[in-house]
């Protein structure tokens, strides 16, 4: 029967839906400025960090986000050769992603929004050279990552004939796109990974499966990536398929720009924008 307008309330019931409704609120999404802010705070505390911390977490990283072009390899020598074979592959993508970000591994295209947050709130002369500081030493660093990757699968007896082959292929096709073409691919990737970072605060146990799900969609949808594509790029470089000329100006250059374009410029900005009024 339904309680009259006059009827007195029940302090147990009360107590129990207020209860109820601060559970719901605790297992929901936290609010856009929570997750800003932590964003913010942990691009903040990065660019503090040492150099020689930075330096060798790149690394890390780089020989990590390499094992992505290794499980892709794995997969193909053992598919048939199909339509969906290549969807099938690019699972293995996100395996190295998983690696470094949930190993907390420094991956340049992290950094975009990590250190532009601070940035953006405050643009002081010391959030400059801080976030200046830390592309330049990321970046490097899982260059110098992914080469010595390239070095070992390349010249190294780590790997079989076979498997070297099917990775070289799959690298060879990575990079078989014109320097324009590379450069608007790399926007998309460069959104995709900062998105991953800003899901990442509220994603509690299901980090996992959110690195998973939008690398794979970067990996399946052949768009470029500075530092996992490096690796491809290398392995081409080192087997004679491409110049230092084109790695730099067809690949480095237009992926390098199209990542900070779609990380920074889109997805930082953006994000920004949206709380600017609430914090």
């Amino acid at each position: 029967m339904t309680r009259s307008r006059g009827a007195p309330r029940n302090p147990e019931q009360d107590d129990k839906t207020r209860k109820e409704v601060e559970r719901i609120e605790e297992e929901s999404t936290p609010a856009t400025p929570a997750i800003y802010e932590a964003v913010r705070r942990f691009g903040k505390e990065e660019m503090t960090r040492p150099a020689v911390s930075l330096w060798w977490s790149g690394v890390a990283g780089g020989l990590s986000i390499s094992c992505s072009l290794l499980a892709e390899g794995i997969l193909r020598l053992h598919l048939p050769d199909s339509q969906w074979r290549d969807l099938v592959v690019a699972a293995g993508y996100p395996v190295g992603f998983l690696m470094a970000i949930l190993a907390r591994q420094q991956l340049f295209t992290e950094t975009t929004i990590t250190v532009m947050l601070p940035l953006i709130k405050e643009p002081t002369r010391e959030h400059f050279i801080g976030a200046g500081r830390m592309w330049a030493v990321v970046l490097a660093a899982n260059m110098a990552g992914t080469l010595i990757a390239a070095l070992l699968c390349t010249y190294a007896p780590v790997l079989s004939p076979e498997l070297r082959a099917s990775m070289q292929d799959i690298a060879r096709t990575a990079m078989d796109h014109g320097a324009l073409d590379m450069g608007c691919r790399a926007i998309t990737a460069g959104f995709v990974m900062a998105a991953v970072v800003w899901l990442l605060p509220g994603a509690g146990n299901a980090q996992f499966h959110i690195v998973a799900l939008l690398t794979y969609v970067i990996g399946a949808g052949d768009f470029a990536h500075i530092v996992a594509g490096s690796m491809e790029a290398f392995m081409v470089a080192l087997n004679g398929g491409m110049t230092l000329p084109a790695l730099f100006g067809t690949f480095m250059g237009p992926v390098l720009l199209g990542n900070i374009v779609g990380g920074t410029a889109l997805f930082a900005v953006i994000s920004y924008a949206q709380v600017m009024k609430e914090i």
